[in-house]
């Protein structure tokens, strides 16, 4: 067989000196590209006497040797095979190549195990703790799931397949969750899902695998609404007064991001270095979200910046360095459940949802176009504020009352 720039064949011959008392000789390929060969056993033997030597295969009618024949020109095939697809990506093709294609030791370095060991390895500098921590998790369940369906610690690449994926889903819906644990909803088991493909195409764009088992998937997330605070109840925390400092200070924090939509983390890293001056009255935060590093601009609000000032001589503000004294998120959260406690508020209150409450009571409600809101909270993509904010019941109740009193005119 030819090709442009190389020569290429397979034969089929006996190791006569490896022949048993009964006379049987094993039978080996050899394949020979551009004149370097290799030969590998075909695990099959037959008695010297029945074979052919000229045609590279047995001699004979029998049921047995039309057998033999026949799983030899299998074989021949899947070499072929394996030659065509190292010609068809143009690699440097050598014997030695060809064969491990064909065995698969080509994949053998390949596994799903040293694939997500490689990811979190790589992407440990690149990803907030909370982020690896997840894909931690992810990698646990995987390793969890191969060891009960399979039996094994690992598998190749080049055996996954879109079932493979689907009996993963099944896994984690009926996984038994670890004691003080709650059961994986929906949404928390397709993040799994998620981040499995994120490694999948990891492999891909590394030419770990040939095919991509995530091809036909779908994944399927349950739309959440999105909790955010009234006018009223923002207004409840505000006009509280509190007496404890720590509950003053997260009281504060808490409005604060209500004013700026900035996430914890971008509270917390706020400096005086991203407060920028375009006038005396008109104050800027400008940073960058650490989540996506996109770039934020809000201009502050009278109620932000009267936070900002509250706190400009804080003793712990200033030794870190920071526009506002910070705590933990876990603290922070903590101690919101006492402020709705207090406030006789029955959302679950968390950091996050002052997030929500900007996009929404603040100023989609007040009539912030949502393209405002959009550069406001640093989203890169619209759909990402469609589902942070919603027009809420009372903007449609104004929008309305504004319509009929044009349509009376």
């Amino acid at each position: 067989m030819k090709t442009v720039n190389n020569t290429f064949g397979v034969i089929f011959y006996l190791r006569k000196y490896k022949a048993t008392n009964d006379g049987k000789a094993p039978i080996y390929a050899r394949i020979t590209v551009n004149g370097s060969r290799i030969d590998l056993s075909v695990k099959r033997s037959i008695e010297q006497d029945n074979w052919n030597a000229n045609k590279g295969m047995a001699r004979g009618s029998r049921e047995e040797i039309v057998k033999l024949n026949k799983y030899l020109e299998q074989y021949r095939s899947g070499i072929v095979e394996s030659y065509q697809e190292i010609l068809l990506q143009k690699k440097l093709i050598t014997a030695e190549l060809v064969k491990d294609k064909f065995t698969g030791e080509d994949q053998a370095e390949f596994t799903l195990c040293k694939l997500m060991e490689y990811h979190n390895s790589d992407q440990v500098q690149l990803l907030e703790p909370g982020t690896m921590k997840n894909y931690y998790t992810t990698q646990k369940y995987i390793k969890e799931f191969i060891k009960e369906r399979f039996k094994t610690s690992d598998k190749y690449l080049s055996e996954l397949s879109y079932k493979f994926i689907t009996d993963f889903e099944y896994y984690l819906r009926n996984r038994t969750p670890e004691k003080g644990q709650k059961a994986l909803n929906n949404n928390g088991l397709m993040k799994h899902i998620e981040r499995f493909c994120k490694m999948i195409n990891l492999a891909v764009r590394l030419e770990w695998i040939d095919r991509n088992p995530f091809h036909a998937y779908q994944l399927k997330f349950d739309k959440v609404e999105r909790e955010y605070l009234t006018k009223d109840e923002l207004a409840r925390i505000e006009a509280k007064k509190f007496n404890i400092a720590r509950l003053q200070v997260v009281q504060d924090l808490f409005v604060f991001s209500c004013y700026t939509g900035l996430a914890y983390i971008d509270v917390f890293n706020l400096t005086p270095a991203n407060l920028v001056a375009k006038s005396e009255s008109n104050i800027w935060i400008a940073t960058n979200r650490q989540k996506t590093n996109e770039p934020v601009r809000v201009p502050l609000l009278p109620k932000a910046l009267a936070i900002i000032e509250k706190y400009k001589g804080h003793p712990q503000a200033i030794a870190d360095g920071k526009v506002l004294p910070t705590l933990s998120n876990q603290k922070l959260n903590s101690y919101l459940k006492e402020i709705a406690d207090t406030c006789d508020i029955t959302k679950p209150l968390t950091f996050h949802i002052a997030r929500h409450t900007f996009a929404t009571t603040v100023t989609l409600t007040n009539g912030v176009p949502i393209e405002t809101v959009s550069k406001l909270l640093g989203h890169s993509k619209l759909s990402t504020t469609q589902i942070y904010a919603k027009v809420v019941e009372s903007k449609i109740n104004d929008d309305m009352a504004l319509l009929k009193k044009k349509l009376s005119n």
